[in-house]
């Protein structure tokens, strides 16, 4: 298994999860959110999904200064519209995950616009990861607070 496989064995896995704990959210709490400063959980969701499409111009050495999200002005409907939405940057995303060598993961270094940040592509790409998990953790949280049973995420 190469590199790349591994890393989108790895967004596989933790997206599977990520939409367990999404279903699990009812549409009447869709708008919670633990205070005035925080996400609510539907923007949440939103949020990991909507990453996709800048990651996807960051690892291809895009320009991120003008960037525009196909998510704007997009109404916040349904977690399954949410997902359906999605679905096509996703699939662009993994596919440019997929082109990339060992070589390439090993040695390209990719510059996060946000902070400036240097890592190699592999370790960007893992980072990448751990984001959307970061968010899983306070989704659950989100679930617990709203008291709501939260999905089984570990079978």
């Amino acid at each position: 298994m190469t590199q790349s496989e591994l890393i989108i064995l790895n967004f596989t896995e933790i997206r599977r999860r990520s939409v367990k704990l999404w279903k699990g959210l009812p549409e009447s709490c869709y708008n919670w959110k633990p205070d005035e400063k925080a996400m609510t959980a539907i923007e949440m969701v939103r949020h990991v999904l909507e990453a996709d499409y800048g990651w996807n111009i960051i690892i291809n050495n895009g320009s991120m200064a003008n960037y525009q999200t196909p998510w704007k002005n997009r109404p916040f409907i349904s977690v399954t519209d949410e997902l359906e939405f999605a679905e096509s940057y996703r699939n662009a995303f993994l596919e440019s995950v997929r082109q990339f060598s060992d070589k390439e993961l090993d040695e390209t270094e990719i510059i996060h616009p946000g902070n400036g940040d240097k890592k190699t592509l592999g370790k960007y790409l893992l980072r990448i990861g751990y984001h959307e998990s970061v968010h899983a953790g306070q989704f659950l949280s989100y679930l617990r607070a709203m008291k709501i049973n939260r999905p089984e995420i570990w079978d």
